[in-house]
């Protein structure tokens, strides 16, 4: 394997912000701030307060549990997203970089062909016709971005699939699958690491683009795009509306962007 220095300052700035994030959902699954869906007409665009830290929104939501509650489903599709374009990318880019010729091409051709379009508009158009759903944004975000895993995987494989302990292992007989799984993936999913971070920062990018032209999370769950996509037309009389969830999604994408610089170090 190779060795790795790291940025321990980047790591450690990277590492607080996503505990902002982290304390976020945990606060979140204990309830805390109260019911992010409950709306009241006589608590409207009411300014922050000691009743309500972040303020509330157009129905009467409290701001604070809103932003709170977006945590939960921009961590879970971002983490789940990525789960899925990491799966179908680990196995396209090892079989093509380590058979190489005719998969090689077809399955190169395939990942090219997704990577032609523009990612965003590639999602939208997967939601709109399966329809807005949790799981179909999941999806939808896993099917764009795992190709930019299997060129990644592809060029390390090739890199170590002629080295002396492969060699070794094919004139012992072992099975190519058997090579592929226990030889090649650990020493190449290391240097897929920053990789990964940076997929879960874009993922949560095109997650809130998403629920920001109303096809990803859906109503009245919160997200950090729809809570600003509702703030829009109040954001002169009420600009908390737009501060506190931009603040958030700017600590976890810049807190994932750290720590990736981190894990990359001196490379």
């Amino acid at each position: 394997m190779n060795s790795r220095k790291y940025n321990k300052t980047y790591f450690i700035v990277g590492a607080l912000f996503l505990g902002i994030i982290v304390l976020s959902f945990i606060l979140s699954l204990f309830g805390v701030g109260g019911d992010p869906e409950t709306t009241s007409s006589a608590t409207k665009l009411l300014a922050p307060s000691s009743s309500h830290i972040m303020g509330t929104d157009n129905l009467g939501r409290d701001l604070f549990a809103r932003v709170l509650s977006a945590s939960k489903y921009t961590l879970f599709i971002s983490i789940t997203g990525v789960l899925v374009s990491l799966t179908l990318g680990t196995i396209i880019g090892i079989l093509a970089g380590y058979y190489g010729g005719w998969i090689d091409r077809v399955l190169m051709l395939l990942s090219n062909t997704i990577m032609c379009f523009p990612g965003i508009l590639l999602a939208l158009v997967a939601v709109a016709v399966w329809g807005p759903s949790l799981f179909n944004v999941i999806w939808a975000l896993g099917i764009v971005f795992s190709p930019s895993f299997a060129r990644v995987y592809r060029t390390e494989v090739i890199k170590v699939k002629n080295k002396e302990y492969i060699l070794n292992a094919k004139i012992l007989g072992v099975s190519s699958l058997r090579i592929m799984a226990i030889h090649i993936f650990p020493n190449v999913f290391t240097q897929i690491i920053p990789a990964v971070v940076i997929g879960l920062a874009n993922m949560t990018l095109f997650e809130s683009a998403m629920s920001y032209l109303g096809l990803g999370v859906q109503p009245p769950k919160a997200s950090y795009g729809k809570i600003l996509a509702d703030a829009q037309s109040y954001i002169r009389v009420a600009p908390w509306l737009v501060i506190f969830p931009a603040i958030m999604l700017v600590i976890y994408i810049l807190g994932l962007y750290f720590i990736s610089e981190g894990i990359r170090g001196d490379q």
